[in-house]
């Protein structure tokens, strides 16, 4: 019989202070991906392309953590787990007990460059960009995170780098957590990187990084283990495959809309 990998026995709460308050590896790397992102935000101030200085992206980075942890815990609610919000109103403020949607995260990081750039006069496509080139380290972090918690681990699979996960029963499973850091981190992080210096025009970063962040999502959740409160939905696909369609065809829209356009005369 093959020998399996283990999750490794780390112990997801970092410190227990008092009752349900704990400083968890999760949270300590959610905050660490900001502060990441602040240092290539202030970076990427230095650039003539982008229109804001590095003390603003001091400032818009409180406003990112808001927008992202507000956006991501009342999607999550709302679409992947409505019954216990239903059952008890006061879920919505149980952070501690997990439960976060990328893709209400990055709802919530829009609404709030969307504020902070009329606050401060910057061009929102502009600020997008430089968000865009930010976030696939955020993203890679989290994903360890949620490797070391052993959630949102994959379906059960027999290939040689399956994992056996504390929470996820005696048979092995795909590791989806390091997929998605792969993809959705490293890969993304590349691309974007590369094609700095071509995309040129306010939006097309920000563009490429939604659809390439829609295939990768939709890809790995092929491996990846559906909520069990949600299950498979229309056409066997998961909540967050349906999710990522959603987000890859809107995204195109407004991509075609800023750059497709005919110019007004």
């Amino acid at each position: 019989m093959p020998h399996y990998l283990h999750q490794p026995d780390i112990d997801p709460v970092l410190i227990r202070l008092w009752g349900p308050l704990q400083i968890r590896w999760y949270s300590l790397l959610y905050v660490g991906a900001f502060l990441v992102g602040r240092t290539i935000l202030r970076k990427l101030a230095k650039e003539d392309r982008f229109q804001f200085t590095a003390d603003e992206m001091d400032q818009f980075i409180l406003w990112l953590l808001i927008g992202a942890v507000v956006g991501a815990r009342v999607i999550y609610c709302f679409v992947y787990d409505p019954y216990a919000l239903a059952a008890n109103p006061f879920y919505l403020f149980q952070v501690y007990k997990g439960g976060l949607s990328f893709h209400g995260g990055l709802m919530g990081t829009i609404f709030a460059a969307i504020l902070f750039g009329r606050k401060k006069k910057i061009p929102f496509w502009n600020l997008s960009d430089a968000m865009a080139l930010a976030t696939p380290t955020g993203l890679a972090m989290g994903r360890i995170g949620n490797f070391i918690n052993g959630e949102l681990y994959g379906r059960v699979s027999y290939v040689p780098w399956a994992v056996i996960f504390r929470d996820g029963g005696p048979q092995p499973r795909h590791p989806s957590q390091l997929y998605e850091f792969l993809l959705e981190g490293v890969v993304l992080f590349l691309l974007l990187w590369i094609l700095k210096k071509t995309l040129r025009r306010d939006g097309q970063i920000s563009i490429v990084f939604l659809l390439g962040y829609s295939l990768c999502r939709f890809f790995v959740e092929f491996f990846r283990e559906p909520d069990a409160q949600v299950g498979y939905l229309v056409l066997g696909l998961s909540m967050g495959q349906w999710l990522s369609v959603l987000m890859f065809f809107a995204s195109a829209a407004v991509g075609a809309w800023l750059f497709l356009r005919e110019p007004s005369r």
